[in-house]
């Protein structure tokens, strides 16, 4: 598909990216709202981002940070013009959509809710951050020494992996 190619295929493009962040109740990544359209559309990443800047640029959707990270929601604008070009997307589409979504949106919003980051603090001094975020609020965080560097990206590696063990773990701890 050429980004100068037919309209309608361009259109499509963009209001179905409209039609997904309609479906979401929670502001969504650059990384997870490409994985969601992904699960039902094969796009290229760049006519993604072009597709992305278009809807900012006509205020259908609005791009913020939250928790230093960016976020897209669709506008009330957007919203309208949903409704007036929702017909554009193919049934096959939506089908698809309205189908897979709840199991790729389930898992986005694992990716999404269990982060784990590392920052150097010296050559060989780090600070590890893992955190739990539960509708947009911040339930548990923990911050952690490690000496080196790969010790620092095991943790990351290992929180993300097991936070759902380790996390009720580290709460029995506490209550004993």
């Amino acid at each position: 598909m050429k980004l100068t190619q037919d309209g309608e295929i361009l259109a499509e493009n963009k209001v179905l990216i409209l039609y997904i962040l309609n479906k979401l109740d929670e502001p969504v990544t650059n990384d997870a709202l490409l994985r969601l359209v992904l699960s039902v559309m094969d796009m290229n990443y760049f006519y993604f981002q072009q597709f992305l800047l278009d809807l900012i640029e006509k205020r259908y959707i609005i791009c913020f940070d939250m928790d230093k990270k960016n976020v897209y929601q669709i506008t009330d604008k957007g919203k309208q013009t949903l409704e007036l070009t929702n017909d554009i997307i193919p049934g096959i589409i939506k089908l698809k959509v309205d189908t897979s979504f709840a199991k790729e949106l389930h898992e986005t919003a694992q990716k999404e809710s269990i982060i784990a980051e590392f920052t150097p603090l010296g050559e060989n001094e780090y600070t590890v951050t893992c955190k739990i975020n539960e509708n947009n609020n911040c339930i548990f965080e923990i911050n952690v020494f490690a000496g080196s560097r790969d010790e620092a990206k095991k943790i990351v590696d290992n929180w993300k992996e097991n936070a759902y063990k380790i996390y009720p773990e580290i709460l029995h701890s506490l209550n004993n």
